[in-house]
């Protein structure tokens, strides 16, 4: 009965949340808010229970163990990464901590650990917004994500150091783990695509992680993310993350809900949501002139930063061990960041095309390696190289074009790169690409990326700029490839309905062959 009536409300407010286009969590945390409140009317006790609670620490651990999946040393030992994860956090507590002091009557480490908590993103809502645009491998993606570890780092540290708990003598065996990374390498191998693959990531995260680090004194969060990352480097490492990511969710659920079970906000807590919600551009603005310190231009640290504007679960972590007392204020704070932060990263995009004149000023002299204006000698530009592209390129080669393709990954330029394409890393979406780029014979534009968007503003930039040729595109729905046109494209291939046109062609010819 109890956990019918914990999915019951975590379903009806996260999908409410959703159709509201915002994220399902804030749902999770209004429900367990409203299972509190009606507790006396459904016979529930108004408490978090022993299963509950556990349900909740297996998410925590989960999340840490993708988290440590991303931990590759190549992406986070970057000046912008490290520099402005450390910068922000410094700042951030030397702002937080003296205001909530002063203002909210508390002793200096309390003020300090709010501010720690405080100082946190979100892993979880950076990842699915920029996901959900398909920006994580974007460079703005990868700084936001990089910044996001090294908090995540360093949340990790402060509950470590406040624990108190002491390790034994076995601890020092975890030195040797890296040792066995073969071993786990070949047993990702071997498990397969299926439920093996799973188990596999369960058992690194809950069971050699977690509860072998906690057995010998060591924290089991630090476990999860340590197995997370022994693995990072590893090509089938994406694959478990997504493997994972629908368990690790549920599990997060009940962390969520366990945060309002038994502990109904007052009006203090209100209070302090609301007060430190009207902070919240602080932290964008902070990460702004930060990132632009870092030769980063204006676009990629205004995408980085709008991404990073938030309260952190993180956060919320960090309170459920040190300051469980703050835990429901901290909530709501997360929970009203949200409110924010999502529907003003869905238009992130056109938000800065109108604030560019503003914020272009602050950039630096020269410019970062990743973000260096585009010169092209080919006749045909190919805008993302995934399977269409790919194909593209490899079809057009054989007819003896001057070919060069785009893409915003930088792992699958390396990778293209490798195989022979000649592949550049740059974004689409980045108006400044289109506005600096150099490309005097260049004929034909293939828009192959998979996101809409950049479509509709690689075609809209180049016809802007000046680009007199021939754009072809691709898209799934009619409404999709009438933006493009309108944006400039020559024509849109219609990808489902000329499939299916195409294979009724084929058909008919095998009939006409048997008649």
């Amino acid at each position: 009965m109890t956990e019918a009536v914990w999915i019951i409300f975590a379903f009806g407010l996260g999908a409410s949340m959703k159709m509201l286009g915002l994220p399902p969590l804030i749902g999770y945390l209004a429900a367990g808010f409203a299972i509190s409140a009606s507790s006396q009317f459904i016979g529930l006790p108004a408490e978090s229970t022993a299963a509950l609670q556990h349900l909740a620490h297996l998410g925590v651990l989960l999340l840490l163990f993708t988290v440590g999946l991303k931990l590759k040393i190549q992406s986070l030992a970057r000046p912008e990464v490290i520099g402005g994860g450390l910068i922000h956090f410094i700042i951030s507590c030397i702002i937080f901590a003296p205001g909530i002091f002063y203002f909210m009557d508390v002793s200096a480490y309390t003020a300090l650990m709010l501010a720690v908590a405080l100082s946190f993103s979100s892993t979880v809502l950076a990842a699915k917004v920029l996901e959900g645009k398909r920006e994580l491998r974007a460079f703005h993606g990868r700084v936001a994500i990089g910044i996001l570890v090294i908090q995540d780092l360093i949340a990790l540290l402060v509950m470590s150091i406040t624990s108190g708990s002491t390790p034994s003598m076995w601890a020092l065996v975890v030195f040797g783990i890296p040792l066995l990374r073969p071993v786990f390498y070949k047993l990702l191998d071997f498990s397969g695509q299926d439920e093996l693959l799973v188990l596999l990531g369960l058992l690194l995260a809950l069971v050699i992680g977690g509860f072998g680090f906690e057995s010998v004194g060591l924290s089991s969060e630090l476990g999860a993310l340590a197995f997370g990352a022994l693995l990072a480097n590893h090509p089938r490492s994406p694959e478990l993350s997504k493997a994972l990511w629908s368990i690790k969710e549920v599990f997060l659920v009940g962390f969520f809900l366990q945060i309002g079970i038994g502990s109904l906000p007052n009006s203090n807590a209100i209070i302090f949501a609301l007060l430190v919600t009207l902070l919240l551009p602080i932290k964008g603005i902070l990460f702004f002139f930060i990132l632009v310190t870092f030769k980063l231009r204006a676009r990629s640290a205004f995408l980085t930063g709008l991404s990073l504007t938030n309260f952190s679960e993180f956060g919320l972590i960090v309170a459920s061990l040190i300051l469980p007392e703050w835990l429901v204020p901290l909530a709501l704070a997360v929970s009203l960041s949200f409110l924010i932060s999502a529907p003003l990263y869905r238009a992130a995009q056109p938000l800065y095309e109108k604030l560019s004149n503003y914020l272009v000023p602050f950039e630096r002299k020269g410019f970062h390696p990743d973000e260096l204006p585009l010169k092209l000698d080919e006749e045909v530009l190919i805008i993302g190289m995934g399977r269409t592209g790919t194909a593209a390129y490899l079809h057009l080669e054989d007819k003896g074009l001057a070919m060069v393709g785009i893409d915003s990954d930088p792992m699958k330029v390396e990778n293209l790169l490798k195989e022979g394409f000649n592949t550049v890393f740059a974004d689409a979406e980045d108006q400044m690409l289109w506005q600096q780029l150099e490309a005097p014979n260049l004929k034909y534009v293939l828009l192959t990326a998979n996101d809409v968007e950049a479509k509709v503003i690689a075609a809209h930039k180049l016809r802007k700029y000046g680009f007199k040729g021939v754009i072809i595109s691709h898209s799934s729905f009619a409404e999709d490839a009438a933006a493009i046109n309108a944006a400039g494209a020559n024509y849109t291939h219609q990808t489902f309905s000329e499939t299916g046109v195409g294979l009724a062609k084929h058909l008919l010819k095998e009939a006409d062959k048997e008649g």
